[in-house]
């Protein structure tokens, strides 16, 4: 089978065909990759620890097992990026801050243990602002991320670099983390596609409340290949779901008859991007077009409920900092050291309330999508932004993580899939999210969806 698209434009299956075929060897892959890489890293700088001699090692390995015809598992010799702040072993975990010693990592994470041992080629770790904090790029340890859209433009945040990497083709598969919209924010604003799992669903180490890893990929089916296998149990995360024996290849779903909620207004009245609003009330009316019975949805959260998460990562940020030496600390980017001061107003009674508001907000959410198969949403409420910048503009901070961050406190799974452009060509998302555990129902709506949207923009090239 002849291949005529680049080779890092195919599809994670696509590449897996070829390499059954032998049409394709892991290692011209990797090279094509790592050239992809040198080409667009000058402009959009999303990688971190890109180690090209151990990345063509461990496609060697994988091309004699190819050969062999004994390849090691559900990934061997496909490319993947993971975001630094998933451990692998031998490199430093910097969390995108300069304040952070750089510690050689002594064990890979869950995730990273188990595309390893599916035979993926870890290419390189992708960039994240100081300490997961923001839903954009600025860092105070990694140069810039940009947008390959417009360079002059963020990428969303935290998996900053993970989403630039799928949008310039840095391989078909990447893993982020998401703890308020960290996968689907820049899934949106790159255009391409991300998955927040249910809590639980893929194991994490140290578990934590509220994040998850999730991938990133330009295709449903390379993100339900990839949960396959990141899915896999870890006796380190003692949170995690029980293991599951899901069908995560059976993407094919009637959608005649669904109940959709369709949330696009917010209850504190601030807008929402003209453009972004047009293109998410288009794509809900390709669901209702198809038998789905779509029903607008109201706004459940409150401004009290949203104040609990600031209040609460406000002070974790607080606590972060408390814990480092004062000089160490000082090289923290001044977005945390804002947040930080910030928390020194709050009484322990407000840290406390905090957890409480959190903990509405969750049974708020449960309550109010529990009626709907799905819920159709907004990603992000704006365009993407200026680079340089850590917000949107908007007076309210909490306002750019509105529609994502609900969902991780109430641990339900949530996708960003493109379903448009701006007038300036810039991407916008659509999100879909449905009821805890139906993580295999969320792709598969996705890939309903990517079957019959409109006709996608050609990727963007270096210049």
């Amino acid at each position: 089978m002849a291949t005529t698209r680049p080779l890092h434009e195919l599809s994670a299956t696509q590449l897996l065909e070829r390499y059954r075929d032998r049409v394709l060897s892991p290692v011209d892959v990797t090279q094509a990759v790592l050239a992809r890489i040198e080409r667009w890293e000058p402009h959009i700088r999303a990688t971190y620890g890109l180690d090209a001699n151990a990345a063509l090692a461990a496609a060697r390995a994988s091309e004699a097992r190819w050969t062999r015809n004994a390849p090691q598992g559900e990934l061997d010799g496909v490319p993947i990026t993971l975001k630094e702040n998933i451990a692998t072993r031998g490199t430093p975990m910097p969390l995108g801050s300069a304040a952070t010693v750089l510690t050689p990592a002594a064990h890979d994470a869950p995730a990273a243990a188990r595309v390893r041992e599916a035979g993926a080629i870890i290419v390189t770790k992708t960039t994240m602002p100081d300490f997961g904090f923001l839903g954009a790029a600025p860092s105070s340890f990694h140069p810039l991320t940009r947008n390959p859209w417009d360079f002059s433009k963020n990428t969303g945040g935290s998996s900053s670099g993970a989403g630039a990497a799928a949008a310039a083709g840095y391989g078909p598969l990447h893993l982020g983390s998401d703890i308020g919209g960290s996968v689907r924010i820049p899934a949106n604003f790159c255009g391409v596609f991300g998955l927040k799992p249910s809590q639980g669903r893929i194991p994490v180490d140290p578990p934590a409340n509220a994040r998850v890893i999730g991938p990133i990929t330009r295709t449903v089916a390379d993100a339900a290949l990839l949960m396959k296998v990141v899915s896999r149990p870890d006796p380190r995360d003692y949170m995690s779901l029980p293991p599951q024996d899901i069908p995560w290849e059976r993407l094919d779903r009637d959608i005649r008859g669904l109940r959709i909620g369709l949330w696009t207004d917010t209850a504190g009245g601030w807008p929402i991007d003209p453009e972004v609003k047009e293109a998410v009330l288009a794509a809900a009316h390709v669901f209702a077009k198809a038998g789905a019975i779509v029903e607008p949805i109201a706004d459940w959260t409150t401004q009290e409920m949203r104040m609990g998460i600031a209040h609460f990562f406000t002070m974790r940020c607080r606590v972060d900092l408390a814990a480092m030496p004062a000089a160490r600390a000082k090289l923290t980017a001044s977005y945390i050291h804002e947040a930080a001061e910030f928390a020194a107003s709050l009484t322990p009674e407000d840290t406390f309330r905090a957890f409480t508001r959190l903990q509405m907000l969750r049974a708020a959410t449960v309550t109010a999508t529990q009626p709907y198969d799905y819920v159709l949403s907004p990603v992000s409420p704006v365009l993407p932004f200026a680079a340089e910048a850590i917000r949107s503009g908007s007076e309210n901070p909490l306002t750019d993580s509105h529609f994502t961050s609900v969902f991780n406190q109430s641990e339900q799974p949530a996708a960003s899939i493109n379903c448009g452009y701006s007038h300036g060509g810039l991407p916008i998302g659509l999100q879909i999210a449905g009821r805890r555990f139906d993580d295999l129902g969320v792709l598969q709506i996705a890939h309903f969806y990517e079957l019959v949207r409109p006709p996608q923009a050609t990727w963007p090239e270096p210049a």
